[in-house]
């Protein structure tokens, strides 16, 4: 990394666990060279995802001779579409105060062979985005991906298009996903220069041996957007929050066993409801106050998790669920209001 660099990559077959197993927790920090803890001030962790696929075993090593037939995507229970939001586990700068972890006797099962095609082995991959904010003009604009506080190449908005295939403008996309495209660079103070430096992303993955006592459980990512992310327009209000919110319809309901959310600094809470307007999860906001990796000063360092008694809370087949979103009343770009919901469909 060097200052104001973004890297945007995907990393297939990762590192994991082998064989059939249910996983516990799934956990990830960015540490130096050295194994240390890197600050968010320094270098932000803007999303990691894992995402499940399956390789065809007798698959060319040679690039040009891969086939697409040769990769198999498995997304989570939804509830988007295609490609959209597929992972598993995954957050953003909030990894560090944010656990993954599942109570007993629930784990989420992979590696079943009987769910595996035949030629076929489970891998998975990480997309992961970083951004060295080191020097930047604004690091609050560069880590909410701001255009205009990047060095976009001069045709970006010619030939870029969002999620639905239309066209990107200036007057209509002025931040997000779109703009932090790998390799570019926010813009930098006037003269400021700093080193390079070696990033690495250190995971920690929790598992069981599989079996009759474990009990399966389905990843649901809902969206508030419905377009994985959303500018935010202050609204005039005072320091009234600024809501977004999205009705969800569960083909498939359960017992709601874990639930959080993926949000971006300025969240005030993100919320899940049930059709009769019961509350199921608040997710609530911790703010570091220091200076040390893990509570810096004015960042998202945690989400809370919401745990309830198995059984307690339960979401009926076909009911409608609304995903609320709360951020601070100020303009921001590349907001994200994502709430994670693990499901049983059976209690012990």
């Amino acid at each position: 990394m060097e200052p104001g660099l973004i890297i945007s990559k995907t990393f297939m077959d990762i590192e994991f666990p082998k064989g059939h197993i249910g996983v516990k927790s799934f956990d990830a920090e960015l540490v130096d060279q050295e194994g240390n803890s890197i600050p968010s001030y320094e270098t932000y962790l803007h999303h990691w995802f894992a995402v499940k696929y399956h390789q065809n075993i007798t698959m060319s090593h040679d690039p040009k001779l891969i086939r697409q037939e040769d990769f198999i995507y498995l997304r989570n229970e939804g509830t988007c579409n295609d490609y959209i939001l597929p992972h598993y586990w995954g957050f953003g700068v909030e990894s560090r105060g944010t656990t993954s972890k599942i109570p007993d006797p629930f784990a989420i099962e992979v590696g079943n062979p009987a769910k595996i095609q035949n030629g076929f082995e489970e891998k998975w991959l990480l997309n992961i985005m970083v951004i060295d904010t080191r020097g930047a003009q604004d690091k609050k604009g560069c880590t909410e991906c701001r255009c205009d506080l990047i060095n976009l190449p001069k045709d970006f908005y010619n030939v870029t298009r969002d999620i639905h295939n239309q066209k990107l403008t200036p007057a209509t996309y002025k931040g997000g996903l779109f703009c932090c495209q790998d390799n570019v660079q926010c813009k930098l103070s006037e003269g400021f220069q700093g080193p390079r430096k070696n990033v690495s992303m250190r995971y920690k993955i929790s598992w069981v041996d599989w079996n009759e006592y474990q009990i399966p459980l389905k990843v649901y990512i809902l969206d508030s957007t419905d377009k994985a992310e959303y500018s935010i327009q202050p609204n005039g209000v005072g320091d009234t929050p600024v809501v977004q919110k999205a009705d969800i319809p569960m083909e498939k309901g359960g017992y709601l066993i874990f639930g959080t959310a993926h949000m971006h600094s300025g969240v005030v809470n993100a919320t899940l409801y049930g059709e009769d307007g019961r509350t199921l999860c608040t997710a609530t906001p911790k703010y570091g106050t220091g200076t040390e990796a893990g509570n810096e000063e004015g960042y998202l360092t945690g989400m809370s998790v919401c745990y309830p008694e198995p059984g307690s809370i339960q979401i009926k087949d076909g009911e409608v669920l609304t995903v609320e979103s709360r951020y601070r009343n100020e303009f921001r770009t590349g907001a994200m209001g994502h709430f994670y919901m693990y499901i049983a469909e059976n209690l012990p």
